[in-house]
């Protein structure tokens, strides 16, 4: 039995997750695929337009055999970590002989020697990198940049290699480098994969003739009233409906806009500077915008924040960050570079039982299906992740604020 994993927000799930599903079981010949998912909030600094279950749900009518958890401490952090506790996970399911993702480029021709060469971390590259956020640019902008410079330096005077600046600069591309770097760094025996990303890229406007959107077109399309119906399965978008129809969802960064200025209200300068990523005296740039918000929103607060060095996803990350508590100790690169210590599983088919059946023997981590049961500091971030993130709906219950601890794994 052939196991594909997927690592996915699905947030919504849309046309072009299940194309790259189905193209995921296809190349890889797989019997079985699992899908380790984000939680209540993603890589970009923003909650999930509905709950983990409600998409662990969409997923597992998509296919998927098994749906885990990505914790939250990896789920909202840069490319780098979020690849290596995903790709971590995935590891020590033990039943995991594949990783496939999306990629502009369709093919690990350019992107598996890159690679191995920056699995290294050398002293170049480091202070290629150094050199470049002192001149201002954003990290993800100063990675591409000095990866790039650092590899073509490389070489020597030989035949140029393909033009890596341009292969990172697109998203799926750049992540897709980072779950192989996770993979050369783990000593992982998982095969790689990709396929080809199809129909709208990432900053794409939805277009009509187009069953493929990406999903922050969709998202926008739903918090502007609209209906994403022409670019989800019947089964989303079903629901997708539902979710919204009882008030948990779509949820939206400004729906933590009274939390969040509570936090930042009542904390210190030097309180502020333990909170993760907060660097470089934002601390201090936050106080003293706070009393020039003429009225408080978050996307008002992002602006005058943003700059060229500190970009929206970035600054969204800081803002997450500090809702949810979590400090520069608690993920560090010391504390992340560990992974994650269990493998919470969200959800799971009937199919997924045999490889259930199969983690209980070969995997690494313990396996978590009643988290009531299990303690881990990581595990207690996800709970009051589920429980703030529950606090955005209409009209949240008990039942949603605690679900993590009250429902049992989605079963389909």
């Amino acid at each position: 039995m052939r196991t594909v994993g997927i690592i996915a927000e699905y947030n919504p799930l849309h046309n072009g997750h299940v194309h790259h599903f189905n193209e995921a079981k296809r190349i890889s010949g797989a019997d079985r695929a699992i899908v380790i998912m984000s939680g209540p909030f993603t890589q970009r600094g923003e909650p999930a337009a509905v709950s983990k279950r409600a998409r662990t749900e969409m997923a597992l009518h998509m296919g998927a055999d098994l749906v885990i958890e990505l914790p939250v401490a990896y789920a909202v952090q840069p490319a780098e970590w979020f690849a290596f506790g995903a790709v971590s996970l995935l590891e020590a399911t033990g039943v995991a002989d594949l990783l496939c993702f999306g990629s502009e480029a369709g093919t690990l021709g350019a992107l598996l020697p890159l690679a191995g060469f920056l699995a290294e971390e050398s002293s170049a590259l480091k202070e290629e990198i150094r050199v470049r956020l002192s001149q201002g640019a954003g990290f993800p902008a100063a990675f591409s940049a000095a990866a790039a410079a650092v590899w073509e330096a490389s070489f020597m005077g030989e035949e140029k290699p393909d033009d890596v600046l341009h292969i990172l600069r697109q998203p799926n591309n750049s992540l897709g480098l980072h779950y192989l770097i996770a993979l050369r760094r783990l000593g992982s025996a998982i095969t790689p994969l990709t396929v080809p990303r199809t129909g709208a890229g990432f900053h794409d406007p939805l277009t009509g003739g187009s069953g493929i959107a990406s999903a922050t077109a969709i998202r926008r399309l739903l918090h502007e009233g609209g209906s994403p119906a022409a670019y989800m399965p019947e089964y989303s978008r079903s629901i997708l409906e539902r979710e919204i129809a009882a008030g948990r969802g779509p949820v939206g960064l400004e729906d933590f806009r009274i939390p969040l200025r509570h936090v930042l209200s009542t904390r210190t300068a030097a309180e502020l500077n333990a909170v993760q990523d907060m660097n470089e005296g934002l601390e201090n740039r936050l106080l003293r915008i706070l009393p020039r918000l003429e009225q408080f929103t978050v996307s008002g607060l992002l602006q005058e924040l943003k700059s060229k060095r500190y970009t929206l996803t970035r600054l969204q990350r800081l803002l997450l960050h500090t809702l949810l508590n979590h400090s520069k100790a608690e993920l560090s690169p010391l504390a992340l570079s560990r992974g994650p210590g269990y493998i919470r599983i969200l959800g799971f088919r009937k199919s997924g039982r045999e490889l259930l059946k199969a983690m209980k023997q070969r995997a690494t981590l313990p396996v978590v299906t009643s988290p009531a049961r299990f303690d881990h500091p990581m595990l207690e971030r996800d709970l009051q992740a589920a429980a703030v993130f529950a606090g955005a709906y209409k009209n949240p219950l008990r039942s949603d604020l605690y679900s993590d601890y009250l429902e049992p794994p989605v079963r389909i």
